[in-house]
């Protein structure tokens, strides 16, 4: 492998990428930044003093120069269902360590797919080292550990009330797939999922399944056969979990999904400074075993961009200096359950023996 000790920040001029590089900065890092937009690029990299690279993901002499010059790549440049296998396939010609800030489960299972061709090139395929989904995979797998004969492992998620327009579009996107959940082992899409509450910390709230990115990685964590994801019911979320299937298909269409990113394009690049500093999320982690036995755990973390720039550049750190384990991975599975309770802002709480 290479060893340059070097990363690349792939959607660097972006509402997250931006954030990430100002993290890295703050972080005594110098990573460098890549886009499509030279402009945008020039502007963001020159005052971080870092270096910066120009090419689309679809010119594949550039793209694997940039990659060459780095061990790793921390790939935030999202809708990752277009995204994801051009830089995946590019990570895997040159030797290149993989990670991204995804929750997309169809992308969490494509790179799942290629654990044994990411051995072969001695590459990691980490995805998900963002909000999405280092603190939900830390709790899945510490709650594995409290009860390692669990069966049932839900995940409620509240606070994530702020979106940036590329989280928006992923979102527009998932619409038309459906809730999915895993049930004995295999991701299947329900039709109506059942109503439930969540104490988040203030009374009982209702809860919306989503198709969050758990439903994939928590399993490759934990082996626990059945997972679902749970988030605080926002009046869109809970006209979204209604609309029938006939919808959901139309919204799939390539018509509909340009008009309703447009919409998303009006939209605020993202949350408000005061809102990241501010903000804070809480997610609650419950697993059963066949016996009926119970264990739950409080995670509660800083607002959700900005602990995504601070685990995937920390993330980003660490690989470079060599924490990789070739072959498809998820955070826990590489950093350890704990990993999440080294960032400001998080704390975890058991809510019973």
């Amino acid at each position: 492998m290479k060893q340059t000790k070097q990363f690349l920040i792939y959607g660097a001029t972006g509402y997250t990428g931006k954030l990430t590089a100002r993290t890295a900065k703050d972080k005594g890092l110098k990573p460098i930044l890549a886009g499509r937009n030279e402009m945008k690029l020039k502007a963001l990299a020159e005052p971080l003093g870092f270096q910066h690279r120009v090419f689309d993901l679809s010119d594949r002499v550039k793209l694997e120069a940039a990659l060459g010059e780095v061990d790793a790549v921390l790939h935030i440049a999202g809708p990752f269902s277009a995204t994801s296998k051009p830089m995946a396939d590019a990570c895997l010609r040159t030797g290149t360590h993989y990670l991204d800030i995804t929750g997309e489960i169809d992308v969490f299972e494509a790179l799942a797919a290629r654990d044994m061709e990411a051995e072969k090139a001695d590459t990691m395929l980490l995805p998900g080292v963002g909000f999405d989904v280092v603190p939900s995979d830390c709790l899945a797998l510490h709650l594995k550990q409290r009860m390692p004969d669990a069966t049932d492992l839900k995940i409620y998620i509240g606070g994530l009330n702020a979106l940036s327009r590329g989280t928006a579009k992923s979102m527009v996107e998932s619409i038309a797939r459906g809730t999915r959940v895993r049930r004995a082992g295999r991701i299947v899409k329900l039709s109506r999922p059942a109503k439930a509450n969540c104490d988040f910390g203030e009374g009982p709230k209702p809860t919306i399944v989503i198709p969050w990115g758990d439903v994939s990685t928590a399993y490759y964590s934990t082996k626990i056969p059945n997972i679902e994801v749970r988030m605080a019911a926002t009046p869109p979320l809970r006209v979204a979990s209604l609309l029938p299937d006939f919808m959901r298909r139309a919204i799939g269409t390539p018509l509909v999904q340009s008009m309703l990113k447009a919409q998303v394009d009006r939209m605020p690049e993202g949350p408000s400074e005061e809102v990241l500093r501010s903000g804070n999320s809480v997610l609650i982690g419950a697993v059963t075993n066949s016996k009926g036995e119970a264990a739950r755990t409080r995670l509660t973390t800083s607002q959700g961009y900005f602990l995504t720039a601070q685990t995937g550049v920390e993330i980003a750190r660490r690989v470079v200096l060599g924490e990789a384990e070739p072959g498809f991975q998820t955070p826990s599975l590489v950093f350890g359950a704990d990993f999440i309770l080294q960032f400001e802002g998080t704390s975890r709480d058991e809510l019973n023996p």
